[in-house]
């Protein structure tokens, strides 16, 4: 009898023990689950923004190219010296452009207007129009007219967009949610130190022979 009571309480000691173990278990996979669901989560607008984002900035990739193009010919030839030097100024403020569209934070730091979309908007379709200034198809490659009139106009949409949407306070909308995607991104980051350092202890107490 001694010995049924003993092994019916060892069982039961098990049971326990096993129970403990599978709540644990499905604890640390639950919270993972919730982990890996905050960072998963993409907010479609911010995915939209990014897009148009690298949009604008190829454009003002080839606003570089053509204008250094332009630039090199200009100095080449000895013809227009001045139409260098301008092309020279446009490929400055168009590097700005493509670096403004990175958000970079040293650059909206010492440049808060580009941090709104119509400064933002307004450059852009300032570097369009350089681009496209002193513009004579007889006297140019088709391939560099070509390549100057695609820059320019993408360019300068992508400006206007900027602009239209800077005065509906799309720029305001999209920090706000790019907040958020921050704040979430902490979150699941600690949710899962969290559960580190939970099995840790948990490891820890096994060890030393502690029932959890």
């Amino acid at each position: 009898m001694a010995k049924g009571g003993a092994n019916t309480s060892n069982e039961g000691a098990e049971n326990v023990a096993a129970q403990r173990s599978t709540s644990r278990s499905s604890s640390g996979s639950s919270s993972g689950t919730r982990a890996a669901s905050l960072r998963s989560r993409a907010d479609p607008f911010l995915v939209v923004c990014r897009c148009f984002g690298f949009v604008t900035a190829l454009a003002a990739i080839l606003c570089i190219v053509a204008n250094v193009i332009s630039a090199v010919q200009s100095f080449k030839d000895g013809s227009d010296i001045f139409d260098g030097i301008f092309r020279c100024y446009a490929v400055a403020l168009a590097v700005f452009v493509a670096v403004a569209e990175t958000e970079w934070s040293f650059i909206t730091k010492f440049w808060k207007v580009l941090e709104y979309w119509v400064g933002r908007g307004m450059l852009q379709i300032f570097v369009a129009i350089m681009t496209r200034a002193f513009h004579d198809d007889s006297d140019e490659e088709a391939y560099l007219v070509l390549l100057q009139n695609i820059a320019s106009y993408m360019l300068l949409a992508c400006g206007v967009v900027y602009v239209v949407s800077g005065v509906l306070c799309i720029g305001f909308l999209k920090r706000a949610r790019q907040k958020q995607e921050i704040s979430r991104g902490q979150a699941a980051k600690d949710l899962e130190e969290l559960e580190r350092r939970r099995q840790e202890l948990e490891a820890l107490l096994i060890d030393h022979g502690v029932a959890v």
